[in-house]
């Protein structure tokens, strides 16, 4: 057994933290944690759908030995709230994000936000929802393996042709909402762990990150899942969410090979981006935070870096 698929099975360490109370506008508790030194420079993590705070753990061991690293739940996933079903919506999601940013950032503190899939959608929704706060909370943004609408037109699980587009998106539009928030029985492991590997991880990963992944997905609440997953196809049509509102920089980081949100979804979001400060292409698929961690990070350093040294030229 490797070493990485060793410490996938005993689950990811991470760093000491220290945990926040957060509630969202509707009394939904949003389990938040903090990493690295209390005075370090702030980089929030916002996962994706059906994971948790340690599908970032590559990112936070990291970025916590200089940084002070955020991160949360999504409502319905991991040590959140479990709110009604009525308690799901894009709009949501924005103001969990902002309700975050409230409880952790101090007064006239900004962060670099980082957002990977549904919580790409989260930034992105915050910013169009709340634009007078993107440049009191945001110094940047990085965009990871994430959409702004078209969600089932690009989207090729089954690798239908394209000529086939229309039936390509039923298709996933039906295995998404239906197996999103099935629960998970006894002896249906084989059959969810192909459909979770399927959409998230690209062929060349460790098998360790499809582990992780799965082990994530099976711990995701049916029912968080399955109404995140109605939100995303009902609501990431093609009407785009719009971006004139993220005016702060804006790193976009796509995948090659990512068959859930491929490489022309970031492009997209590229050309839509008023501050575009860099666009880029990752091999793999889904899940670069967890395929391509090195370069991740990386990116993310010399994101936070330069912001914080524009913070301190313009103080």
């Amino acid at each position: 057994m490797s070493a990485s698929r060793a410490a996938v099975i005993s689950g990811p360490k991470l760093p000491r933290s220290r945990t926040v109370n957060v509630r969202a506008a509707d009394g939904t508790r949003l389990h938040t944690e903090v990493f690295g030194p209390d005075d370090g420079y702030p980089i929030v993590l916002a996962h994706g759908i059906t994971c948790a705070i340690r599908v970032w753990h590559e990112q936070i061991n990291d970025l916590s030995r200089d940084y002070r690293v955020i991160a949360y739940d999504h409502r319905g996933h991991g040590r959140s709230g479990l709110p009604p079903r009525s308690g799901y919506s894009l709009g949501h999601l924005a103001g969990d994000l902002d309700a975050v940013l409230s409880a952790t950032l101090r007064p006239g503190e900004r962060a670099v936000i980082a957002g990977h899939s549904m919580g790409g959608i989260a930034i992105s929704s915050w910013a169009d929802r709340y634009r007078h706060r993107v440049e009191q909370r945001a110094d940047a943004v990085a965009l990871i393996n994430t959409t702004t609408g078209d969600l089932l037109d690009e989207i090729n699980l089954l690798r239908v042709p394209p000529m086939l587009t229309t039936s390509r998106s039923l298709a996933a539009r039906r295995m998404i909402r239906a197996f999103g928030g099935a629960p998970l029985f006894r002896g249906a492991q084989p059959g969810s762990r192909w459909f979770v590997t399927l959409m998230a991880v690209g062929a060349e990963a460790d098998p360790a990150v499809a582990d992780l992944i799965h082990d994530l997905f099976a711990a995701t609440p049916a029912a968080g899942r399955g109404a995140w997953a109605r939100v995303l196809v009902d609501e990431m049509g093609p009407r785009h969410i719009d971006l004139t509102g993220l005016t702060v920089p804006t790193l976009v980081i796509g995948s090659t090979k990512d068959r859930l949100l491929p490489m022309c979804q970031a492009r997209k979001i590229a050309e839509a981006a008023p501050n575009l400060v860099e666009l880029v292409e990752l091999p793999g698929g889904h899940c670069a935070i967890l395929e391509h961690p090195e370069d991740v990070n990386g990116h993310l350093r010399t994101l936070a870096e330069s912001a914080a040294a524009q913070r301190r030229i313009s103080s």
